[in-house]
């Protein structure tokens, strides 16, 4: 792996639990290089610059336990629209085509009125159906033509309110979080080539999928033991891969190799860049 000197770079995804971050940080020490924090709210720190990985309860948590000057890229939407137009935010219409067979893992982001609509937990499952058809009429409403949540996208809204939350308070993050996507990462790094097999069918990890992703992330720096470890409790096997592949985009962004998409990047009314980077 070739990036920024002394620049921790960290790549995040959502999990069960909340946040799988696989951090490489070369201006700190280890106890044991490349191994699972015993405390899951701290990242662990190496002199030789192997990667460690850690879950952590909240996107706060997470940024606090980080270098100041780490440079973050997550598999979580950025920036939200107030009215949500045919083929997405600008990103998504962009890099769709790069994906071939991938592409529908590129989903259309609502406006920030829907995932806004429902805020509070939800203690019964009819609580959270209501909370669904709530957040869809919303989107229907402030959308163009006139589109619903499904339900995979409604299940990640609170993580996304927890972005969006943490970059209006502290905008000066504005320029070390940025948005990428595992397939458009996946892509980019396979010299433009899509990648062949899906890393999940019908909801269920796919072993070939999975097999052709860590290949290419082997080739790209990683070590197979690392990629084979089981993920920490909170997190699945493809949450783990989807935040090593982040990582790798954060690397790019700090040595100037990433490209945004669109180029420049948009922003929303709260002045939030919109791209998704790779």
């Amino acid at each position: 792996m070739t990036f920024a000197k002394n620049v921790a770079l960290v790549g995040v995804d959502g999990c069960k639990a909340g946040w799988i971050a696989v951090c490489r940080d070369p201006g700190s020490t280890s106890r044991n290089p490349g191994s699972t924090p015993r405390n899951p709210g701290s990242i662990l720190r190496n002199p030789d610059a192997a990667p460690s990985v850690a879950v952590f309860p909240s996107f706060a948590a997470l940024l606090d336990a980080l270098p100041a000057d780490a440079m973050v890229a997550i598999d979580m939407p950025i920036g939200l629209p107030d009215l949500s137009q045919r083929g997405g935010r600008g990103p998504e219409a962009l890099v769709r085509p790069l994906l071939g067979n991938r592409q529908s893992s590129v989903f259309r982001i609502p406006s920030r009125a829907a995932l806004y609509a429902h805020t509070d937990g939800f203690t019964t499952i009819e609580a959270w159906y209501a909370a669904h058809r709530r957040a869809s009429e919303v989107a229907k409403a402030t959308s163009d033509p006139p589109r619903g949540v499904s339900i995979q996208a409604f299940g990640i809204f609170a993580k996304i309110r927890e972005i969006d939350a943490v970059l209006i308070a502290r905008p000066e993050l504005r320029s070390r979080v940025f948005e990428s996507h595992p397939e458009v990462a996946f892509c980019r790094l396979n010299n433009d080539q899509a990648m062949h097999l899906p890393k999940k069918i019908k909801g269920a990890v796919n072993p070939a999928g999975m097999a052709e992703r860590k290949a290419l992330l082997c080739r790209r720096g990683y070590t197979r033991a690392f990629l084979d470890r089981s993920p920490p409790r909170g997190a699945a096997a493809d949450d783990f891969l989807d935040a090593a592949v982040m990582m790798l985009i954060a690397g790019r962004i700090a040595s100037g190799e990433a490209r945004p998409f669109p180029d420049p990047p948009l922003a929303d009314r709260f002045g939030i860049p919109v791209a998704i980077w790779a």
